[in-house]
This record gives C-alpha cells, structure tokens and sequence, in this order.
C-alpha cells in the first residue's frame, strides 16, 4: 500500500464585432502616433477570431510514486472484528441482518459517529479515532455501500490530522471490498465508483487512478458520456494533488476530446482552465499559450471581454517569458483594447503599465511614452486620482531621460497639484521641478 501523504492538493460575435469598432476610436490615437513613424502595431482581436489548435503535448518529467508498504495484519487492525460486540445481536446461525435489526444497528452507529465526533472536536483525538473505529468495525454488516459511506468520512478527517496508520487501514479495508466487488457477477459499479471517490478522499492516487481508468472503460462501453466526465475530471484532481503534471495533462486532454465531441462549452473551458494552469506549473508556455488562445476564442462567443483581457496579459507575459517581446507587445496591445472597448479600466491600464515596462526595458522610451500618455487617459476615466498623479511622474521622468526638460517640468508640475490635493509626495514632485530648473 502506498504512503497516503500530500503536501498539497492543491458573447456573440456580432457584440464583439461592435465592441471593435467602439476601441478602433480609442486605436486612432495608437494611429496617430504610427504616422509618427513610432514603431507600435496596435492588433485588434486579429488573433481572436482565429482558433489556434493546443500543441502536442509536451513530454514532462514524471514524478516518482510511493513504494507500496506491506499490510497491517489482522490482529493489528483496528477495523478488524476480533471479539463480539455488544452492539450486535446474537444470532444463532449465520444470517443476513433482519431488517429490524439492521434499523436497530444503523441507529447504534449514527450514534457512535456523534459520541466520536464530539471527542474530536474535544481534542481527544485518539480517542475519537477509537469510537470511529469501532462504527466501521460494525458498519460491515450493514453493507458494503454503507461501510464505504463511512470509510470515506472517516477517512477524510484521518487524513486532514495526518493520522497516517489509520488512512492506511481505511486504505486497506477499501481494496478488500474493492475486490470482492470486483469478483461479483454481475460487478456493481456504483459501488466501485464510491471506492474510487474513497480512495480519492484518503489521497490513494495509485489505488484510485487504477479503479478510475477502470471504470472509464466501462463507461465508455456503455457511451455514459456523463459518467466519462467525472472520471476524467476526478483523474485530473487527484494526478494535479500529486503534482503528476503528465497524468492530469492526459485526463484534462481526454476530458477536452470529450466535450469537443458532445459541443459542451462549459466542460471544454474547464479543461482548457486546467490545461494552461498545468503548463504554466510545469513551465511548458507554449502549449499554455495554446490552450489560452483556444479559450479567448469560446470566451469571444459569451462576450466574457474582462476574461480575454486578463488572458491575453497573460499570454504576453509568457512570450515575454520565452523571449518574444513583440509577440508580447502585440498580446498587451490587444488586451488594452479589448478592455478599453468593454470600459475595463482595470484591465485597461494593468495592459498598458505591462506594455510600458516593456518598452522601457528594450529602451524604446518614445514608444513607453505614447503608452503613458494612453495609460493616463484611462487613469482620469476611472477617477483614479492617485494613478493619474504616478501617471504624470513617469511621463515626466521619460521626458527628463530623452532630455525634454520643459515637458519634463510640465508633466511634474500636474504632479505636484495633484500631490498637494492629496498632502502625498509634495517635496518630491517640488525637488523633481527645481532640479529641472523650474520654480
């Protein structure tokens, strides 16, 4: 059995064509400053309405598993019945529960798990697990559906105080019924799906990506396409808490195939979420990029324009990342204008002050400075007083590094009377004109 321990678990395309048009005014401005001669391309939702497809998948390194341990014998387990239980009736042959007697035990069990779950909640943890122990002990007769409700509950708390021999013996027990499941004709897969959530409580990934794949291909027999998308999304969870980038990158992979297929919108922009998370988390950008792309394009059909925004700064982050500044520059230049059309001023300027870092540090400071002045006009569109007073201060030091004092003076001395509104960085804005020679 392996060691169950993790550190982590870890709108129409015609409004979007009219929120186009509304940024082309904002854009004019961009053109302006092209005829300038400024070398800033300005590509407006180009690369939106083009569906990029995911690259292959990217070989990752995988990442080791627990070695398997040797199973607790009988005489050692706590949920093994050694002697009988005054909770039990005593029956004089072998026979199932009547049902009587089964309302009866159920009742005593519901019972036990309160006196347990108040010991918990005590402290006394040890002795919680003891009262728990003796539940599932006895919830056996009751059945294996039952049992395994109360292995998983149990079980979970295990886990979360790091109780590690008895997730190991909650583990154990869950194989036994598994196999004896798994021996029955006809199999009982809803029993074994309650194992496999089991085992994905407890965070037995080998044990329940086995059983998962399993019953995958059953579903896929019976064409239960709902059930094939829990199981897939359940083996993108547990591979992700076990930071096993190769496994959920093939779960989300196949639960993306799957919902492609069946034209689930919902599904496919949960995997594609998942996918770039996962490439980001393993420095695989490309393909995050990819799977970013593909989601601005289902995020263009529900007009979600503050969702394309932040994507596309992320995807100019990455290419920055991978050394492609214009590539980058053209991501910032498309998410201002997505936002900027969609009155995201949020976004709008987080693009913009992207942009100008960049340009800055490739020292095209005319080009960082069209940006500020753009940077500052949505600065007073959102009434952002304090943002517009910084605004003014990098334009002034930008003009004061191309040697234009007087316009470096003018943007300083904006500043300054926005400073002394604020009584914030008054000397500072002062020091900056004076050293200009300024009054």
């Amino acid at each position: 059995m392996s060691v169950f321990i993790c550190l982590c678990e870890r709108q129409s395309l015609q409004a979007t064509n009219q929120a186009i048009q509304r940024s082309s005014q904002v854009g004019s401005r961009w053109s302006h400053r092209l005829q300038k001669g400024l070398p800033i391309v300005l590509v407006l939702f180009v690369s939106l309405l083009g569906h990029s497809a995911l690259a292959e998948e990217p070989v990752i390194q995988d990442v080791p598993r627990p070695q398997p341990e040797e199973p607790i014998p009988p005489e050692s387990n706590p949920l093994e019945l050694t002697e009988p239980d005054p909770l039990l009736p005593e029956l004089v042959v072998d026979r199932p529960l009547s049902p009587q007697e089964r309302r009866v035990l159920s009742t005593a069990l519901d019972e036990l798990n309160t006196q347990a779950q108040t010991e918990f909640e005590s402290g006394n943890i040890p002795e919680a697990l003891d009262i728990w122990n003796r539940e599932l002990r006895l919830r056996r007769f009751l059945g294996p559906d039952e049992e395994v409700k109360s292995l998983s509950r149990v079980g979970e708390v295990a886990w979360r105080e790091n109780q590690i021999t008895e997730v190991r013996v909650i583990t154990q027990r869950l194989q036994q019924i598994q196999q004896e499941a798994e021996a029955q004709s006809p199999t009982n897969y809803d029993l074994l799906m309650q194992i496999a959530q089991a085992y994905q409580t407890l965070r037995a990934k080998d044990q329940g990506v086995a059983l998962y794949e399993k019953l995958l291909v059953q579903a896929q027999q019976e064409q239960n396409v709902d059930q094939q998308k829990q199981i897939l999304a359940a083996l993108g969870e547990m591979n992700i808490a076990w930071f096993d980038y190769p496994g959920a990158a093939s779960a989300y992979e196949r639960l993306l195939a799957l919902a492609e297929s069946q034209g689930d919108s919902e599904t496919e922009i949960e995997a594609l979420r998942q996918l770039s998370q996962i490439y980001q988390d393993s420095n695989q950008l490309e393909p995050a990029i990819a799977a970013q792309q593909r989601l601005v394009d289902l995020y263009q059909d529900r007009q979600m324009f503050a969702e394309i925004s932040a994507l596309k700064q992320a995807i100019g982050d990455e290419y920055l990342a991978l050394g492609r500044p214009e590539l980058a520059a053209t991501s910032y230049q498309e998410a201002f204008a997505i936002a900027r059309s969609s009155q995201q001023y949020a976004y709008a300027a987080d693009a913009l002050q992207r942009l100008a870092n960049l340009y800055i540090s490739l020292e095209r400071l005319p080009d960082a400075l069209v940006v500020y002045e753009l940077l500052l006009d949505v600065k007073q569109q959102a009434y952002d007083t304090l943002g517009t007073m910084n605004t003014y201060d990098q334009i002034g030091q930008i003009h004061r590094a191309l040697g234009n004092s007087d316009q470096a003076i003018e943007a300083f001395r904006q500043a300054l009377q926005i400073a002394q509104q604020l009584d914030y960085k008054v000397s500072y804005f002062t020091t900056q004109i004076q050293e200009l020679g300024g009054q």
